[in-house]
């Protein structure tokens, strides 16, 4: 099993941007130097919670002091941005990274992002994908463009002077294009079905209960035999919160309680997504159990796996028995309320945790 880290980021909203976002670079350099394989980034506008604005100008931002580590867009909110707008700067970064970068795309989460951007109350998911297939088109296809849809269009084919240039947009540095993953975020969700018939690769949500998290497993195989493809679990990756420390206590204290910065992710999302979006789904087996008992404390005792070194190994080996083998743990960061111990936590996970689990799965535990 490979290590790689996802964030989304979410830090407390009165936090200085100028430190966070110093700080989310960090951990990322962090994660190249000590082996973690990708790292994805996401992106938001009208949060100032997340504050990535634009997770193509972040990854930009560690093209040259990043070695090893593949970045990743976690994800581009497509019917935020016009196609051509997307096409061109994921070409661009593709060729600042020399092909390492994987492209995240989603119709986007956010209620406020699609207010902002008009698309509030338009149908996002056929959005997403004219958006998604005009861009593979235009890096498919020749200048002129000429590609009409319901939401956008294309076209240089009035102002083209190709014989200069003018008129034509920037291929990617990998060919055809840089792969293309996508967040799935729903129990039993068709969505990872749709992507893999095309190719696409899941990355299971860090916020699903296990439970769910397991559904995605039969729908990507679904999808792959669809179209006469083999699955196999190194194509699927699962995000999840994790916290390593020296100290049980300090584990618990920081990893499940308000003190650290777990319970505030999950504080903000039960608001987000219980509180708002009528989406309490994600966080209860059974429909029936009321809403008012998905408190932080609940999704947090829930969702995270905290602990010292063996007791971390011990829990993501039972959470993988669970929920079937998969290729890539995507450790998800979180604030730096205490910096030593969110930079301990990604050393340890990276230098003790994955072998001792790696270990123990070739010894076929």
């Amino acid at each position: 099993m490979k290590l790689g880290t996802f964030m989304m980021p979410l830090h407390p909203p009165g936090r200085i941007a100028t430190e966070t976002l110093a700080e989310d670079r960090e951990a990322i350099l962090l994660a190249d130097r000590l082996g973690y394989c990708e790292a994805f980034v996401g992106e938001h506008v009208t949060d100032l919670a997340e504050n990535v604005t634009s997770c193509l100008m972040f990854l930009a931002s560690l093209a040259h002091d990043t070695k090893n580590i593949v970045l990743g867009s976690g994800t581009i909110n497509m019917p935020n941005t016009h196609p051509a707008a997307v096409a061109a700067q994921v070409a661009m970064l593709d060729h600042i990274l020399k092909g390492r970068f994987i492209m995240g795309i989603s119709p986007g989460g956010l209620a406020s992002d699609a207010e902002v951007f008009g698309s509030f109350q338009k149908n996002r998911n056929a959005m997403f994908l004219e958006s998604i297939n005009m861009v593979l088109d235009i890096w498919a296809g020749e200048a002129p463009y000429d590609l009409k849809g319901e939401f956008f269009n294309v076209s240089t084919k009035n102002t083209s002077i190709l014989e200069i240039g003018q008129g034509a947009i920037l291929k990617p540095f990998q060919r055809p294009h840089p792969r293309i993953v996508g967040t799935a975020v729903a129990p039993f969700s068709q969505g990872v079905t749709e992507m893999a018939k095309r190719g696409w690769q899941p990355i299971s949500a860090n916020f699903l209960l296990p439970e769910w998290v397991k559904t995605h497993w039969p729908k990507y195989v679904e999808g792959r035999t669809a179209v006469g493809a083999q699955a196999t679990p190194a194509e699927w990756r699962v995000a999840k919160s994790i916290f390593v420390a020296d100290d049980d206590k300090v584990a618990q204290r920081y990893g499940r309680t308000a003190e650290g910065p777990y319970h505030f992710y999950f504080k903000q999302l039960v608001r987000k997504l219980v509180g708002f979006a009528g989406r309490s789904n994600l966080f209860k087996l059974d429909q029936a159990q009321p809403d008012s008992e998905i408190t932080p404390d609940y999704v947090t005792n829930k969702l995270v796996i905290a602990g010292t070194v063996n007791s971390v190994v011990d829990q993501l080996l039972a959470f993988r028995e669970q929920v079937g083998d998969f290729g890539t743990l995507l450790y998800a960061c979180h604030d730096w309320i205490d910096p030593a111990l969110g930079k301990r936590s990604m050393q340890l996970m990276a230098e003790e945790v994955m072998p001792k689990v790696n270990a123990a799965i070739a010894a076929g535990r």
